[in-house]
């Protein structure tokens, strides 16, 4: 049974988190919606997997973060979506130190690729 679920994440830039897909070799694209047999949902920014699966990101306003939303009874069986879901959280998690990091006075901080 595929239901959609929104997942609150640690994501919080939505600029990070497109370069972040970029780097991992995915095309994202902005506004959209996701949908699935129970429902649909307007996101920011989405990413169609070679599966065909769609993954996307919502603002939360209500604590400033982006809100994954997917169809995880989908996802979940496939391993490659846990694998890109942790590369890409350690990909935006080092984009976010290095934008950090640029903020401090007298700082030199090489950009990643």
């Amino acid at each position: 049974m595929s239901h959609l679920s929104i997942l609150p994440t640690v994501l919080r830039d939505e600029q990070l988190l497109a370069s972040s897909l970029e780097s991992l070799g995915h095309q994202p694209h902005w506004d959209g919606v996701i949908t699935t047999p129970i429902g649909a949902e307007s996101v920011r920014l989405h990413l169609q997997l070679p599966s065909g699966q769609r993954l996307g990101w919502r603002h939360n306003a209500a604590n400033d973060s982006l809100v994954m939303v997917a169809d995880l009874e989908r996802l979940s069986h496939d391993i490659t979506v846990q694998q890109l879901l942790s590369k890409l959280t350690r990909a935006y998690a080092a984009r976010d130190a290095l934008k950090a990091a640029q903020s401090c006075p007298g700082a030199v901080v090489d950009q990643l690729r």
